[in-house]
């Protein structure tokens, strides 16, 4: 894994996406025509000069670029892992045309477990990534599922930073209402996911596997007692806190819609410096990146330790520097 603890100063942007055209040429003749819900001309074609000038405006010195939902695995494994291969090398070309500003977290094409080992070594080994992403369901394969457990236990033993994201859910046709699956479905996804990961045990298989959460959590915060509850009462894994102690141990980005009901859920399984910075840029239009930025601003105070701003940046160098 690459040592991204040099960047330059200013906020690390953790949760920052990239497109390619082959990506998007292959999203859409898997049926992803229309992204998560969205319209087709939602689709982002992202460019680094309009990137950098976006980062420049808002005093972001770097950013971590991956794929988002849709992933990269459509159905037919070979064509996932030359998917994969395709994203990461185009990645791995921007973080090496501008050295300082970009990281890479590679895609694997999980379910795909050989394909995603070998992309796994190819990509950490070779290209220098500095961690990878997953969607939160690789067609429908959450965290704890045994279908992940050699790819989760490699990237453990890597002691690698895993990114995860949101994605559509099989069926989401049913409870979705017809509106976009970014509206509150990807909220519930991302909470699926950690939720089975830590009730699988996967969560204390692989201790040394640094996970981002994104977008404030999603609905976890809201549902933590929750499961604590269920996780107690059930016998499962009985005894302790588990659930919020492993809850604590996870990272979490900022990226999303912050607002002060948000940020104090956020808090109550975040510990301050297990906080990161994401835009979510370039799904996230650039208006709305600047204002999300002015939200947290008002409403995240600072402490002895400095501003937000500092202090995410201190935690995104610690997490990528080892």
């Amino acid at each position: 894994m690459a040592d991204h603890s040099d960047f330059a100063d200013g906020l690390v942007d953790v949760h920052a996406h990239f497109t390619t055209d082959r990506y998007i040429a292959a999203a859409k003749a898997a049926g992803h025509i229309e992204p998560d819900g969205m319209p087709e001309d939602y689709w982002p074609r992202w460019n680094a000069g309009e990137h950098l000038d976006l980062m420049d405006r808002t005093g972001v010195a770097a950013a971590m670029l991956s794929i988002s939902s849709p992933g990269v695995h459509f159905g037919d494994d070979s064509a996932a892992r030359a998917l994969a291969s395709q994203v990461n090398d185009a990645g791995a070309e921007i973080v090496r045309a501008h050295p300082g500003r970009f990281g890479l977290f590679a895609s694997l094409p999980v379910p795909d477990t050989d394909g995603a080992l070998a992309e796994t070594a190819r990509a950490f080994d070779e290209l220098g990534a500095a961690g990878a992403v997953l969607m939160a369901n690789s067609r429908g394969a959450y965290l704890g599922d045994d279908r992940l457990a050699p790819v989760l236990a490699e990237l453990n033993r890597r002691h690698a930073v895993l990114f995860l994201h949101p994605t559509s859910t099989a069926g989401h046709e049913g409870f979705d209402c017809g509106r976009p699956q970014w509206t509150t479905e990807f909220l519930f996804d991302t909470a699926r996911t950690v939720v089975d990961f830590i009730l699988s045990g996967a969560a204390e298989r692989y201790p040394d596997l640094r996970v981002i959460v994104p977008h404030m959590g999603g609905v976890l915060p809201l549902l933590a007692d929750r499961v604590e509850l269920f996780r107690s009462v059930s016998g499962v894994d009985a005894g302790g806190p588990i659930v919020i102690e492993r809850l604590r141990y996870l990272y979490y980005d900022l990226a999303g819609a912050s607002n002060a009901t948000q940020l104090t859920a956020l808090r109550s399984i975040a510990s301050a410096d297990h906080l990161l910075y994401g835009s979510d840029y370039a799904w996230s239009r650039p208006e709305v990146v600047q204002n999300a930025l002015a939200t947290l601003d008002a409403l995240v105070p600072g402490d002895e330790e400095g501003t937000w701003r500092e202090s995410t940046t201190r935690n995104a160098r610690a997490l990528l520097a080892t």
